[in-house]
């Protein structure tokens, strides 16, 4: 079979590579095309764009690249037409995605959708389009199931969280050869992920790295993103007493006590790891009045959505400053703040279904194409 993937995000690339190794277990012939990262490109070499060349964030960002956007509708639209796939999997990415589905339905293409764009967070109505554009749609996170069928009549399948695999089958590295690696002491590791994308790490950074002098007891250490070059960084962090490491956030999060972490997939990751954590998140002043304005949601943190309750502090937009963020970390270090993060952390794992997302995800995507066929 024919498989056209598009991932326009670092999460989006992990995913999709998990995807299509799974595919693979069901589909030894199985051909791919996509839009994706470095992760993606380690399963097959037809990688189209990069997502690197994708990453617009914010509202005002996108209005500033509408040109650029629109050139890559038209490539894609006619890369697809040309590859003729037999089915198109779409990964979140829903900006980009739904309007390609919207045309490949009309064309006649098997259309799926793996890791659902966040409908349920804003501008629900594009649910409508989901429905009519999107042949069958696969969903990670166990409150969305409730959301497309008990509010709006659409059969999805839950599958589970693709997250709980990365983490699991991840390559293991020792803590001694670690800290080796990047020359840390026996000091207790705080990990700093400020983001993917250059806009945000610029928000984020300069706030967390604010908070360092206060801690000489512990050691921080800043999660370069793959999309990211280090030369980037070291604007930032030139005169801080901080260490960095590249692509490697996972040996990261298994080695620190705890963590201050942009909103995101990221926050989810650092739960499953069991670390203690803020949660922060700064926008640009549109983009963030426009967000607020939209989004119906109490919480940001994937954390605190799939519990429905506060388990970690968020930090949004003016809160996110050097007196709460330290205060916020303070407590987080606190022993009995940290029994209760790691009780509240157990039972989000319990609830996002256990291990095999992607293998769920590839046998139902291959089996509704040998039953169309």
């Amino acid at each position: 079979m024919k498989y056209y993937i598009i991932a326009g995000e670092a999460s989006g690339d992990l995913h999709g590579s998990n995807l299509m190794k799974a595919l693979l277990k069901q589909d030894v012939n199985a051909q791919f095309r996509f839009w994706g990262g470095d992760l993606m490109h380690q399963v097959s070499d037809n990688l189209v764009k990069h997502y690197k060349e994708l990453a617009f964030m914010g509202f005002a960002e996108v209005i500033m690249n509408l040109k650029t956007i629109s050139k890559n509708l038209s490539f894609c639209k006619e890369d697809i037409a040309t590859y003729q796939p037999d089915v198109i999997i779409f990964i979140d990415y829903s900006g980009f995605n739904l309007r390609i589905a919207k045309w490949a339905k009309a064309e006649g293409f098997r259309t799926n959708y793996y890791v659902s764009p966040q409908v349920w967070a804003s501008r629900a109505g594009r649910v409508k389009a989901i429905k009519r554009d999107i042949d069958q749609m696969y969903v990670i996170l166990p409150f969305e199931k409730d959301f497309y069928e008990t509010e709006h009549n659409y059969n999805v399948e839950f599958v589970g969280h693709p997250l709980i695999d990365a983490i699991a089958d991840r390559e293991q590295i020792s803590e001694y050869d670690f800290r080796s690696t990047l020359g840390l002491t026996d000091k207790p590791i705080i990990a700093l992920l400020p983001g993917s994308r250059k806009q945000e790490i610029k928000k984020m950074l300069s706030v967390m790295l604010s908070v360092v002098k206060y801690y000489p007891d512990y050691q921080f250490v800043i999660a370069g993103a793959p999309s990211q070059d280090r030369d980037f960084y070291d604007t930032f962090i030139k005169n801080a007493n901080v260490s960095f490491i590249n692509n490697r956030t996972y040996d990261l999060l298994s080695m620190s006590t705890a963590a201050l972490v942009t909103s995101g997939t990221a926050t989810l990751e650092t739960a499953l790891f069991k670390v203690p954590q803020v949660v922060c998140y700064k926008g640009g002043w549109l983009s963030y009045q426009i967000a607020k304005r939209i989004i119906t949601l109490k919480y940001i943190s994937l954390v605190n959505l799939i519990m429905d309750k506060e388990v970690v502090t968020e930090l949004i937009q003016d809160n996110f400053n050097t007196k709460r963020l330290k205060k916020e970390l303070d407590n987080i270090l606190n022993p009995k703040t940290r029994e209760r993060l790691f009780l509240d952390y157990f039972e989000l794992e319990k609830k996002l279904g256990g291990r095999g997302a992607s293998e769920k995800a590839a046998t139902l995507i291959y089996k509704s194409i040998k039953t169309k066929n």
